[in-house]
């Protein structure tokens, strides 16, 4: 519930929060009397099942099958690269998760306490325009495979109206509806996944090697870790935000291995079933015609020895994707909340709505193109005072360390439409450290620039 509503939208959510229980509150800090008692096992459990559901995915065979298609890198090269991306990428994430008991505030919100109260409105804009990224691809994989199962006579655009609609539903109620959601959206999932690893394995190829030699296999491999690195990383920007309502007292380091494992787990089975996918492309042509349609109509070929079953296993792969676009809508709504105190005002219902429709209308727009898009795509703090602009930093060190990854991350970029001068040293084909450097850049000056503004603002 909104505390002290402040408009009719604020009262009308108020309303459908007593009625149906429908989640209210937006990025408001949740007090310790509106929080649930002691976690239990289950609930610990519950919080794995969060993030195993929501990388557990058909979504992530796209980021699987770019280790050998685009980087053409081998079944063990990419395997081991992706496993060690995800295990990098996914400690951030897990991290920051165990502020959201700790503090009852939202990721965005958190942000304050790092970069000031300016400067976090640009990680909560950053945070909005990745989850509708994130939520593009994912309707048009769904809607690819759906199209795919029907032989084509189904157009995408269905699949991606029916993926939405069902996230809309889930992200809108809000954490009472999610919860459940989450909770059991991976059995089916792993059920299916486990007969395409029975159906598709025996046609992985795994002798074949990373093609390349010296710098240019060293620059595909590194482009590919930081690559698979970036997936786990996306859930940095929200991994507090559905903890909130756990206790203060709440176990800290198994709220950070829960959230780590669900991620890890989840997100590396599906993507080693990508890659081994991607590495049978050469020797199986009918799996080749069917990916030069898209990644639907490879699953579809993939299953397709099961006939109608094989059929039905499509359609739960693609429709279990709601569970990776949920929690990013979720959080997408509070990250519009942040930008602006009179955004505030609109409760985060709405902005879930609005989040699904854009992300909706750009998949139908540019279902075609699914790889291209997917390709260049602390204690001590007082919790309480999360909007009080004379507590929070200033954020000019922030902002400046910000401005200053960014140069690292544009030196050292490797997409289709530029090359930085730093990626291009290794290589025939340059390497994407991209993130590397704009972290090593960020992480070099933000102490510095932090300290000098504690020492000259006190604040």
């Amino acid at each position: 519930m909104i505390a002290d509503p402040r408009n009719r939208l604020e009262i009308l959510a108020n309303k459908f929060d007593r009625l149906f229980g429908l989640e209210a509150r937006g990025i408001q800090q949740v007090p310790e009397s509106a929080r649930k008692g002691k976690p239990t096992a289950r609930d610990y459990v519950w919080m794995w099942s969060i993030w195993f559901s929501a990388n557990c995915t058909a979504v992530q065979f796209t980021a699987g099958i770019l280790g050998p298609v685009s980087y053409r890198l081998g079944l063990v090269d990419s395997m081991l690269l992706c496993a060690f991306g995800t295990i990098f990428g996914s400690i951030c994430s897990a991290y920051i998760s165990t502020f959201g008991a700790l503090s009852g505030n939202r990721t965005v919100v958190l942000a304050r306490f790092a970069m000031g109260y300016w400067p976090a409105k640009l990680a909560a804009l950053f945070n909005i325009v990745i989850n509708v990224g994130y939520g593009l691809i994912d309707c048009v994989i769904s809607g690819q495979i759906l199209s795919a199962v029907s032989g084509g006579s189904l157009s995408p655009i269905v699949g991606i109206i029916v993926t939405a609609l069902i996230t809309w539903a889930v992200s809108t109620f809000g954490i009472k509806l999610f919860y459940p959601y989450q909770g059991y959206a991976w059995i089916p999932q792993v059920a299916i996944l486990f007969i395409l690893i029975g159906r598709a394995s025996p046609k992985f190829d795994a002798s074949t090697p990373s093609q390349g030699t010296g710098t240019t296999v060293v620059g595909d491999r590194l482009s590919y870790f930081f690559l698979t690195a970036s997936v786990p990383l996306g859930w940095a920007s929200q991994s507090a935000d559905f903890y909130v309502y756990f206790p203060k007292s709440s176990n800290r380091y198994i709220i950070f291995l829960m959230t780590f494992l669900g991620l890890l787990l989840g997100k590396c089975l599906v993507e080693f079933l990508g890659i081994g996918l991607a590495t049978g492309l050469a020797n199986n042509p009918t799996w080749a015609v069917a990916f030069d349609i898209s990644l639907g109509a490879l699953l579809v070929e993939a299953f397709s020895p099961l006939g109608t079953f094989g059929h039905v296993c499509c359609v739960i792969l693609a429709l279990g994707i709601c569970a990776n676009i949920i929690p990013s809508t979720y959080s997408t709504g509070l990250s519009f909340q942040l930008l602006d105190p009179r955004a505030e005002r609109i409760p985060r219902l709405f902005w879930c709505t609005f989040t699904v429709i854009i992300y909706a209308v750009c998949a139908i727009a540019g279902y075609k193109h699914l790889l291209a898009i997917f390709n260049n795509f602390l204690t001590g703090w007082k919790w309480d005072q999360w909007d009080n602009k004379e507590y929070l930093p200033v954020g000019i060190a922030a902002f400046v360390a910000f401005c200053i990854g960014w140069v690292g991350v544009v030196l050292g970029m490797d997409q289709t439409y530029f090359v930085g001068p730093i990626a291009k040293l290794v290589g025939d084909h340059g390497a994407d450290m991209g993130i590397p450097l704009g972290t090593a850049f960020t992480a070099v000056t933000f102490p510095v620039l932090r300290y000098m503004e504690l020492k000259y603002f006190e604040r």
